[in-house]
């Protein structure tokens, strides 16, 4: 599903602002459950919708996602984020929070910051 370059700008922006902002702090309506990075998002398509009724291949980040992930459950769990190809599943993994949401903050000033200069050039 490929989008508009500007509405995703948009929304890679939002989602940073959203990170900075401790968007994926503990939330004080679920205490005890640990925020899950990207799906708990307001920018998720399925954002407060615990019965998920959008499929993730209509969502924004999709394009993201390697073509051999993109039928697993979150699929944006799978888009690499740092060079060495981890992705949030592999930081969920080792269980790091602050290591998960560095590269997820590097990765959305990265594709910001691409997505700016292909702008420019045209």
């Amino acid at each position: 599903m490929a989008q508009d370059k500007g509405d995703v700008l948009e929304l890679l922006k939002f989602e940073l602002k959203f990170l900075e902002d401790g968007g994926y702090g503990r939330s004080p309506h679920a205490p005890r459950r640990e925020p899950q990075i990207l799906q708990d998002s307001p920018s998720c398509l399925n954002f407060g919708e615990p019965d998920k009724p959008h499929p993730c291949s209509e969502c924004w980040m999709i394009d993201f996602v390697p073509e051999g992930q993109k039928n697993r459950n979150a699929p944006c769990h799978f888009i690499p984020l740092t060079a060495k190809g981890e992705t949030l599943d592999d930081f969920y993994r080792r269980g790091n929070q602050l290591e998960m949401e560095e590269a997820l903050d590097k990765w959305l000033r990265a594709e910001i910051s691409r997505i700016e200069h292909e702008r420019e050039r045209l």
